[in-house]
Formats: C-alpha cells, sequence, structure tokens
C-alpha cells in the first residue's frame, strides 16, 4: 500500500515539475531548436539582460511587487487589528467571509472587476491601475496571515502594560507588534510573491506600455517560442520558489515557536 502512494505520489509529480525541468534544460540549450541538443551555452541569458524590453518588465514587475507588498501589509495590518479588537462576532463572521471571498474567487472575475470599475471612474489603465489592482488583490492574504497571531496573543500583557503607564501607542510598539511581526513579515512575503507571479489580473489591469514578467512571457510565447524566454520563465520560476520557501521557512518556524510556548 505504502509501495502505491509513494508511486502515485512520484506520478503526480513528474507530471507537474517535467515539463519545468525540460525548459530549465532547454534555457541552457545552444540552439534554437527544442528538437536537438546543440551544447551548453549561457548566451540567451546574456540576451536577456541585453533585452532593454525585459528589463523595463522587470524594473515595472519588481516596483508594483514592492510598493504593493508594503501598502498591502499596512492596510491589511490595520483591517486585522479592527476585526479583531474593534468587531462583534457577527462583524466578524461578515468581514471574513467578505474577506475570504477574493481569494476563492477566480481570478480572472477579480480581474474583469477591477478593469471594469477602473473603466466606470476614467482611470486610464497603466501603472497605478495595476499598482492598485495587486495591492486590493494582496490584502486578504495579509489579514490571513496575522488573524491567527493575533488570536494567540494574550490581551492581559497590553492590559498590564496599560496599567503600568505606558501609552496606548507605546504599549502597541513594544508589546503587540513583536508579538504579531511574524505574522506581519509573512503576510508580506505572501504579497510580493503574489504579485510577481501573477498574470491574469495583472492582463486586465494594465495599459500599454506597461507590462510585467508574465505579460511579457506571454506576449513573447504568442510570436514564437525563442530560446530566452525558457531563460527568463527560468528564472522567474527561481525567484518564485525562493520566496516560497521563505514563507513556508517562515511559517514552519512560527508553528515550532507556537508549540514551545
Amino acid at each position: 500500500m505504502n509501495f502505491l502512494k509513494k508511486s502515485y505520489t512520484g506520478i503526480v509529480f513528474a507530471f507537474l515539475y517535467a515539463p519545468i525541468f525540460v525548459l530549465i534544460i532547454f534555457s541552457f540549450n545552444d540552439s534554437k531548436s527544442r528538437g536537438s541538443w546543440d551544447g551548453f551555452t549561457l548566451r540567451w541569458y546574456e540576451e536577456l539582460f541585453n533585452n532593454s524590453e525585459i528589463l523595463t518588465a522587470l524594473y515595472y514587475t519588481l516596483s508594483v511587487a514592492v510598493i504593493s507588498a508594503i501598502l498591502a501589509t499596512i492596510i491589511g495590518t490595520v483591517a486585522a487589528l479592527a476585526i479583531h479588537n474593534h468587531m462583534k462576532p457577527i462583524q466578524k463572521n461578515i468581514v471574513m467571509n467578505l474577506t475570504y471571498l477574493p481569494v476563492l474567487n477566480p481570478d480572472i472575475v477579480t480581474g474583469i472587476s477591477l478593469m471594469l470599475l477602473f473603466i466606470f471612474v476614467k482611470m486610464d489603465l497603466g501603472f497605478f491601475s495595476l499598482l492598485i489592482a495587486h495591492t486590493v488583490f494582496n490584502v486578504p492574504y495579509v489579514i490571513l496571515a496575522i488573524l491567527p497571531k493575533l488570536k494567540q496573543f494574550n490581551n492581559s500583557l497590553y492590559e498590564a502594560a496599560l496599567d503600568l503607564g505606558a501609552s496606548p501607542s507605546y504599549a502597541f510598539k513594544k508589546v503587540v507588534l513583536p508579538e504579531i511581526m511574524p505574522g506581519i513579515i509573512t503576510g508580506a512575503l505572501f504579497a510580493f510573491t503574489l504579485s510577481i507571479d501573477d498574470f491574469v489580473i495583472s492582463f486586465f489591469t494594465t495599459g500599454s506600455g506597461v507590462n510585467n514578467l508574465s505579460i511579457l512571457i506571454y506576449s513573447m510565447a504568442r510570436r514564437g517560442i525563442h530560446p530566452t524566454i525558457n531563460a527568463l520563465s527560468t528564472l522567474l520560476f527561481v525567484a518564485v520558489l525562493i520566496l516560497l520557501l521563505a514563507v513556508n521557512r517562515r511559517i514552519a518556524k512560527d508553528e515550532e515557536n507556537f508549540k514551545e510556548a
């Protein structure tokens, strides 16, 4: 039985990751053909970093990811504190259902909805519309990352700090913030990773002249598979993998600290 389980798991992972490994291998192929191997080369990576279109897309990708992650972390932290501390149970249930909705909603529905909203308010589609869209869909993930930390927090520590003469802001800074900081960092990493990895919402909410890497890869692939696409996809896969490993390590560390406490 164990053998069957391991075999099934191995087959599933093979189907998932075999195409990615093939893509990575052919990103080092000296030939433009996908049907032959002409030797190892790094020239597609060199062409990648000499391509102004790709570098511009990289700039927009990182700019939107960093700024939207910061904004989503700030908004999500304030929202999580408000939900936990200032809402009645019925209000919490309603707000939490609304928070889960964007997470469970198909990306294409969120993307089209935001696009229609921007058109309705007569906002030009471009960098700022893309930034707003990424911030909006990242906020729920930040809230869901911070709320468990707030639930674990012993509120009597905050009250004790107030009784000892600390101001509410000082007590929050010295008592509450360090306790929920792991959740804030996890939420920020989630937001950054989701922003870098996004294609569907970006496709509907950006304008001409503003492309992130995902949209650029899609556009290049429509014109024909060039080896630089393999190289770009490989770098994007490695970047997302590193970020996901960082998030998983942070979550595992938080769970370990919680068990020790």
